[in-house]
């Protein structure tokens, strides 16, 4: 059995993450360039280029840091920060030598020129030693040949480490710095991809919902169709159950031709409805009377699919059986301001289809929960009697939904 893979946490993009980078080094440049500056080094034209390379060293060494990181992002962030800190002690250490080398054929000369400012001699040796040569002196008689004294001896074992740990202290900041603006971005990464996910998931909740609510229709639609079919055969209708038969088959070519939490235009809705309307009149040729208002302006809006099903069938089931006399269903619609009306109304008895009659709030629910995850609480549905006959129902769509 395959196991399902967890994706990765998502990672600073590598442009965001090389501009951090050239950023914070940039910064240690032009502080380290003015501090020289303003001391006022006369090798400073010198200084500046050996500074920018090895600037570039520390971008290289906070690539490889980065690098690293990037290979940990399935851990979890205190792990890859206590791992970012230490690995950043061998990473400065490399750029203090590097520092170090790229200023070493320099050192020489401005130690001969601060001890020219200080009308001494100054130097150093092949070994890095600091020496000062005192000049010849005459004893009497006699000169005497100057001598050398050593004034500071070049580190060795401990000390030169020792030395090496001190000058790494300033890059180790750096990527200290570095790493804070590196996890500080991620975070703003992780929170923008937690968001958008968090979006994904309720629209693909709303879909479900959605999908579910309209698949609802179709099996109670069907259930009263075949019904009704069985009627027409057992009674030796067959004309009628042929008709109806065709019908049927026009009604869910036109209702599955459209994905299921889509939108269709009114125009269509309304033509869907009458479909049904033509099915049920086989059934109740005498009593069914229908009635269609959809001004012209209105067929290109657009609804959630199979809306006005639900309130159709109730006013068949609960105006039409039940009477004995012709009753007129009348679809129509309308504008309210800017909001789209689709109103449902029957002539026919009520008093089987007042909220709380057995089946009657299904259809109803059905509708209020669609309208409700597409449009939220801008829209409803109201429903009641209309008069001492008749039903009516209301949807409000705010706004309308043009195509």
């Amino acid at each position: 059995m395959d196991s399902v893979r967890t994706p990765a946490p998502p990672r600073l993009p590598w442009k965001h993450a090389l501009l951090s980078m050239l950023g914070i080094w940039l910064c240690y440049f032009l502080l380290t360039t003015l501090r020289g500056t303003i001391f006022g080094s006369e090798l400073q034209l010198e200084l500046v280029w050996r500074r920018a390379i090895v600037c570039l060293v520390g971008v290289g060494f906070t690539g490889l840091l980065l690098l690293l990181i990037w290979s940990l992002r399935r851990s979890v962030a205190t792990v890859q920060v206590v791992i970012g800190l230490l690995v950043a002690l061998p990473a400065s250490l490399g750029i203090a030598y590097a520092n170090e080398r790229m200023f070493a054929p320099v050192q020489g000369r401005a130690v001969e020129k601060i001890g020219e400012a200080q009308g001494v001699q100054l130097r150093l040796d092949e070994a890095g030693n600091l020496l000062l040569d005192l000049p010849s002196e005459e004893e009497g008689d006699v000169e005497v040949a100057g001598r050398t004294i050593t004034i500071v001896e070049a580190p060795k074992g401990n000390a030169r480490w020792q030395q090496l740990v001190a000058a790494s202290l300033g890059p180790y900041f750096v990527l200290l710095a570095w790493l804070a603006i590196y996890f500080a971005l991620l975070a703003g990464v992780r929170a923008r991809t937690a968001e958008r996910q968090a979006g994904e998931f309720r629209e693909a909740a709303r879909t479900a919902e959605l999908r579910s609510l309209r698949y609802q229709v179709n099996p109670h639609f069907l259930f009263n169709t075949l019904n009704s079919l069985s009627a027409l055969v057992m009674t030796g209708r067959g004309e009628r159950a042929e008709k109806m038969i065709q019908t049927i088959s026009n009604f869910y070519r036109h209702s599955l031709s459209e994905e299921p939490t889509g939108d269709v235009e009114l125009a269509d809705e309304i033509d869907l409805q009458r479909h049904y309307l033509e099915i049920e009149s086989v059934r109740f040729p005498k009593r069914l009377r229908t009635e269609f208002d959809l001004p012209q302006e209105l067929e290109e809006e657009r609804v959630p699919g199979m809306i006005l099903q639900p309130l159709v069938e109730n006013a068949v089931k609960y105006g039409v059986a039940p009477s004995t006399s012709p009753v007129t269903i009348r679809i129509s619609a309308y504008r309210d301001g800017d909001d789209l009306l689709l109103k449902v109304a029957d002539t026919g008895a009520s008093e089987a289809g007042l909220p709380g009659s057995n089946g009657f709030g299904i259809g109803l629910a059905n509708v209020r929960d669609r309208l409700q995850a597409r449009f939220g609480k801008d829209a409803s549905l109201t429903a009641g009697p209309d008069g001492e006959r008749g039903w009516t129902s209301i949807i409000r769509i705010p706004g309308g939904r043009n195509g």
